[in-house]
């Protein structure tokens, strides 16, 4: 009986030994993928490829926004560090119940700072689309 429990604790540590690599990998390959999606919109915006850019939105955002100039148009007026950001450091990929958040923060055209919150979403082929962002004033301003 001592004998059995010794091999199912050493079965059970194996497992776990055995399973934690592919845990991390893959939530390392779900970091990457989301950073390159945001990195392709905000290379698209900046380069002013309204195609390009719309097709990193989630299909909710799409509806709203129904065409890429549109799209574009809300983009430019409403999200300027977003359209148009002098540069981007990627922060921390957040779990929440609405899904992934990532935090990239943004310094605008000013030297603003910004903390972008960008909601993600997978979609059925296991891509991932920007599927809302939140802009949130930073007091730091950069020179």
């Amino acid at each position: 009986m001592r004998q059995l429990a010794k091999i199912l604790a050493a079965l059970v540590l194996l497992s776990g030994l055995t399973s934690t690599p592919a845990v991390l990998a893959q939530e390392g390959g779900e970091d990457a993928a989301i950073r390159d999606v945001i990195t392709r919109q905000l290379d698209a915006f900046l380069a002013d490829d309204a195609t390009r850019a719309y097709s990193f939105a989630a299909p909710g955002i799409q509806r709203l926004f129904p065409g890429e100039e549109r799209f574009m148009g809300m983009v430019r007026q409403g999200y300027p560090p977003v359209y148009r950001p002098r540069s981007r450091d990627f922060g921390a990929l957040r779990q929440t119940p609405q899904g992934p958040v990532q935090e990239v923060t943004l310094i605008d055209a000013n030297g603003q700072s910004w903390l972008a919150l960008y909601t993600m979403e997978q979609q059925p082929d296991g891509s991932w689309k920007i599927a809302g962002v939140r802009l949130v004033r930073e007091d730091a301003v950069a020179a």
